[in-house]
């Protein structure tokens, strides 16, 4: 899996680390595609999410619950990911000092610019 979602800066880092986000049902699995909240446990959803590269229904259980899918081709952008720092980046520290941090020692890492919605106005979208 790929998680992101902590801020790059380090003072809107602090502002979100403690907001927590209230828990959704588990309705679908946590298959390839599938985009979740990481969590710490209940009631403990931040702003850091991941993309399941494979089938990790195995979280299903301990309630972590897709909210969105990443649809072809949008996996092949996915999987070009950098993965070899694996999960080297210290949480902390990407709190704390932010990109600063993870610009100087991950220099290959790869890193979200933006990020747009394919729904169109009024366009009906099933839920997850």
């Amino acid at each position: 899996m790929v998680q992101f979602g902590i801020p790059g800066e380090p003072q809107v880092a602090s502002e979100w680390q403690n907001k927590n986000i209230p828990d959704d049902p588990v309705l679908k699995s946590n298959k390839a595609g599938y985009m979740t909240y990481a969590t710490a446990g209940p009631g403990t959803r931040t702003s850091q999410m991941f993309i399941n590269f494979k089938d990790n229904s195995f979280l299903d259980s301990q309630g972590f619950a897709p909210f969105a899918e990443v649809l072809d081709p949008g996996m092949d952008v996915v999987n070009k990911i950098q993965s070899k720092y694996g999960e080297s980046p210290n949480q902390g520290l990407i709190q704390s000092q932010g990109n600063q941090y993870l610009k100087s020692k991950f220099p290959e890492l790869s890193f979200v610019s933006g990020v747009t919605s394919s729904f169109l106005a009024g366009e009906h979208h099933e839920a997850l």
